[in-house]
């Protein structure tokens, strides 16, 4: 394991542990943290831990266009359950995604560091927000960083049912409109999975990312195009 020092450097992805851990420490101001996306390495750890970094094998990703949609989630999304925005309480959903709890895990690993690390990178438009909204109460959401034409998903909450969902696939189809190359998920969730996520390996994940790269960085504020979120697609 690399012990990073103030430098925004990273070591080769490569070298990483099969753990997926490949660095100790450094801090998550935003220039480190758009390195490390860029080398297709981030952040992972609990209160209380030091930083870690990590560059799993294999990774977790969806193709945009690869969006699957289920039945039932397509009939819901049809009645428009909620009103879905973006980047507009960027704040408020990583705070959410901290508090909610979740099955089998105790505590969170967004850490005050990590919030103001990421609202660092929303306020130089580098991080998005999707918001589910009900009567206007914030109800669902997930957040993440967007580089070239590759989305990293960190996080997502819902309070109402198919909250996150349903925002999720308003901005996979935003972005196959906007021209994307991959959605970056990092590690496996069977959450993911169902709507069409795969696993593949580093070496040919990190092709993909140098490929994605080469697109310019949509910086945001972003918002939905005229189509509006609930436009049909895959």
């Amino acid at each position: 394991m690399f012990r990073l020092d103030d430098r925004p450097l990273f070591p080769d992805p490569e070298l990483a542990h099969p753990s997926g851990v490949i660095a100790v420490g450094g801090d998550l101001a935003p220039h480190r943290l758009l390195r490390g996306y860029a080398a297709g390495i981030f952040p992972w750890y609990s209160e209380g831990q030091p930083i870690l970094w990590h560059s799993p094998d294999p990774r977790f990703i969806l193709e945009p266009g690869d969006l699957h949609v289920g039945r039932t989630l397509r009939n819901r999304m049809n009645r428009r359950p909620y009103r879905l925005t973006l980047d507009t309480a960027f704040e408020a959903v990583i705070a959410a995604c901290s508090k909610v709890p979740r099955p089998g895990q105790e505590g969170t690993w967004i850490t005050r560091e990590m919030v103001d690390g990421y609202v660092g990178l929303y306020e130089r438009g580098y991080a998005h927000s999707v918001e589910a909204w009900d009567d206007g109460k914030l109800v669902g959401g997930l957040y993440g960083v967007s580089l070239g034409g590759v989305f990293f998903g960190e996080s997502m909450f819902a309070l109402s049912p198919d909250a996150s969902k349903i925002a999720f696939v308003a901005l996979v189809r935003q972005l196959i409109r906007w021209g994307f190359d991959l959605l970056d998920s990092q590690v496996y969730t069977e959450h993911v999975e169902r709507f069409g996520a795969t696993e593949i390996p580093r070496k040919a994940y990190l092709a993909r990312l140098r490929a994605g790269l080469r697109t310019p960085t949509r910086q945001g504020p972003w918002a939905f195009d005229a189509a509006g979120p609930y436009a049909e697609g895959p």
